[in-house]
């Protein structure tokens, strides 16, 4: 399996002003601390009608697609597109495509950690995502705290901390152009064709505990059941 010479983050956003800012200056923090590899961070705002535009003109390291489709998988699906026109097999088979959430903030050694297990031979990384717990109330964090000892979030698929090397996402299919459970479909794809896959909780993202998210099902309403 090759190494991974090239990276590329996707960020579908909808209307996330007040979180956008704090989520962009962190993976370029973690793009800066990646060594012996490029990095591209796509920004794809999806049907966006408040500030995210101005806030992302504010960094001139992210490219920034604009699309109107309102759907979370469409808008992943779109990033990844756009970063990988052009490619040979050759040129997928090194870049690994990572993606994460607006309303999230990924630690300083995020990339570095995605290239180790790029570079250990994986097609996809499985990472784990935890919510800024201070912004919960006392039941929800302490019940969060007490379902989740360490290997709790194994198994479980999150846009907001994902990778896959491009020639896999290319076979399996790619993000399904849906408004929800697209991540989780990918994963099922991947698996289906036998790619290798890990697991860990290693390097985890910090997600908004907000009880009301952009996509049904997801996050914030597993939050809002704590309760």
């Amino acid at each position: 399996m090759s190494t991974c010479g090239r990276f590329v983050v996707v960020i579908p956003a909808h209307n996330e002003q007040d979180t956008l800012d704090d989520c962009l200056a962190s993976v370029t923090s973690a793009a800066h601390a990646l060594r012996e590899a490029s990095v591209d961070i796509v920004l794809v705002l999806d049907d966006c009608d408040d500030g995210s535009a101005e806030i992302a003109r504010r960094h001139s390291e992210i490219e920034v697609l604009t699309i109107t489709a309102a759907r979370v998988g469409a808008a992943r699906a779109a990033g990844a597109t756009y970063a990988l026109v052009g490619c040979s097999p050759d040129d997928l088979t090194r870049t690994w495509l990572a993606t994460t959430d607006a309303d999230s903030v990924v630690p300083v050694g995020w990339l570095v950690h995605h290239q180790r297990i790029a570079h250990a031979g994986a097609d996809a990384l499985i990472g784990a995502v935890v919510p800024r717990l201070d912004e919960l109330d006392p039941v929800r964090a302490g019940r969060w705290r007490a379902s989740h000892p360490p290997g709790a979030t194994l198994g479980h698929v999150h846009g907001a901390n994902l990778g896959v090397r491009a020639s896999a996402y290319r076979a399996a299919g790619g993000f399904p152009s849906i408004g929800e459970d697209e991540d989780v479909d990918l994963v099922r794809a991947l698996r289906a064709a036998d790619a290798s896959i890990t697991e860990t909780e290693d390097a985890p993202v910090v997600t908004s505990a907000r009880l009301k998210g952009r996509a049904p099902h997801g996050y914030a309403d597993y939050l809002a059941a704590l309760a």
